[in-house]
């Protein structure tokens, strides 16, 4: 029954691991330096790859400096035409800018509640 409880899949790698550590065993007691000759050439070879890849991959800075510039350019030309539709015949205010202003405020919190009373009514200051 306690096959059951453990996923097949759990008994495959970890008779895959096994196998791969007894061949590495194996393999270094049998040929240390044809085994330590592999692991060289395994490593150089990945170093290589990465280094490639990291040189052809990063940008330089000219291109990051360029597209900063390009992304600064893009904001202010939004904030430039904002500006220009908020002016609507001469006047300030438009559609866009009363719906951002109306999204911008906080609504109130839940446990605050209002309590209705007299509110129209003024105290006589002087009768007290």
């Amino acid at each position: 029954m306690a096959f059951l409880k453990k996923p097949f899949t759990f008994y495959i790698v970890s008779g895959l691991i096994i196998l791969a550590v007894i061949g590495v065993a194996v393999s270094l007691i049998s040929n240390p330096a044809g085994f330590l000759q592999r692991i060289a050439v395994i490593v150089i070879i990945g170093a290589v790859v990465y280094f490639l890849f990291q040189r052809f991959n990063r940008s330089n800075p000219s291109k990051r400096e360029q597209r900063a510039f390009i992304k600064a350019a893009k904001k202010s030309k939004r904030r430039f035409n904002n500006k220009e539709s908020s002016t609507v015949n001469g006047r300030k205010g438009s559609v866009g800018s009363i719906t951002s202003i109306k999204k911008s405020k906080k609504k109130s919190s839940p446990h605050l509640t209002v309590i209705e009373g007299k509110k129209g009514k003024k105290k006589n200051r002087a009768s007290l």
